[in-house]
């Protein structure tokens, strides 16, 4: 218990300091105290002793749309390397979203929908097991990684990109698809929803993204060694948290030109292409994920619940 709190007192600071970039006048975060000190600080201690010396940990986190992937992942990480002084890179798997350009290809080769970042198969999942594999290798050399910048929906130029010039302790892997799994083919042929339902009634697209589950994806994921998962109670809820994100950014991005920020309407539609993989997932990733963090309706963890 003294080990907790002295590693509270030496990071409250700072993990205040990243939530208020996080709020806005009318979003404030309520029990920042609890979340850090009974949830994130323990999650971190766990993390810290499965790191070893000479050989990257390789963290997956996922949750669904909305969630607060982005910042539970971030303050896990500010713990890591003020308190424990560890080297920790964390990356989103959007920020290895294809371009436009190639998503286009992609939506007039295959299916149109694939235009829409997302789904697996509209990522880069060769760069994202490249990276994977070469973290780890004896001889590490310079790494650079895309970024993604969703107002614009495309990559950001390269003059922006991640550079990792030092072998890290740890990698931190978030997104919402991480550790996802493939379905039955049976079960892909009832749509789930009106989006399924008008514009891939042969289900196309439902099946090459279940094969892009099956294949790559799936190789890549075996590579992560603990799965972190925040849990929602159902899909429709996520929804509403997904808008208010959407809103956030917005008000961020609104004086930037050939914005792509989504109206509520886009939103709801763009759910409707992950919520598929998301409602398996509610299913499924409880059964192998390393720590499982359940959210209440107020968007706060709930319980934490280690299985190994």
């Amino acid at each position: 218990m003294n080990s907790l709190n002295n590693c509270f007192r030496a990071v409250k600071k700072d993990c205040f300091k990243y939530i208020s970039t996080q709020e806005t006048k009318l979003e404030k975060f309520k029990n920042k105290d609890k979340m850090i000190k009974s949830f994130l600080i323990p999650v971190s201690f766990w993390i810290a002793n499965k790191s070893c010396k000479g050989k990257t940990l390789i963290v997956g986190l996922a949750g669904g749309q909305g969630t607060g992937k982005t910042t539970i992942s971030s303050i896990i990480k500010l713990i890591l390397e003020k308190y424990f002084k560890l080297n920790v890179f964390k990356i989103s798997i959007d920020d290895f979203y294809k371009t436009r350009q190639d998503r286009l290809k992609l939506s007039k080769k295959v299916h149109e929908l694939l235009m829409t970042r997302g789904v697996p198969g509209t990522h880069d999942i060769d760069l994202i097991s490249n990276f994977l594999k070469k973290i780890n290798h004896k001889r590490f050399s310079s790494i650079s990684l895309p970024k993604f910048d969703k107002s614009i929906d495309d990559r950001e130029k390269r003059k922006k990109w991640y550079k990792i010039k030092k072998k890290p302790d740890i990698v931190i892997l978030e997104g919402w698809c991480v550790g996802a799994s493939s379905q039955k083919l049976n079960s892909l042929k009832r749509p789930i929803n009106s989006l399924e339902r008008k514009m891939d009634k042969k289900f196309k697209w439902r099946k090459y993204v279940n094969n892009q589950l099956n294949n790559k994806y799936k190789s890549t994921y075996k590579m992560l060694d603990c799965l972190l998962y925040l849990k929602a109670k159902n899909f429709s809820l996520l929804r509403s948290w997904r808008l208010k994100q959407e809103k956030k950014l917005y008000l961020k991005n609104k004086s930037k030109k050939n914005s792509k920020v989504m109206t509520n309407d886009q939103v709801i539609n763009f759910m409707m292409t992950y919520q598929r993989i998301t409602e398996h997932m509610f299913k499924e990733v409880p059964k192998f994920a390393s720590i499982i963090m359940t959210l209440n309706h107020n968007h706060q963890i709930k319980n934490i619940k280690y299985k190994k």
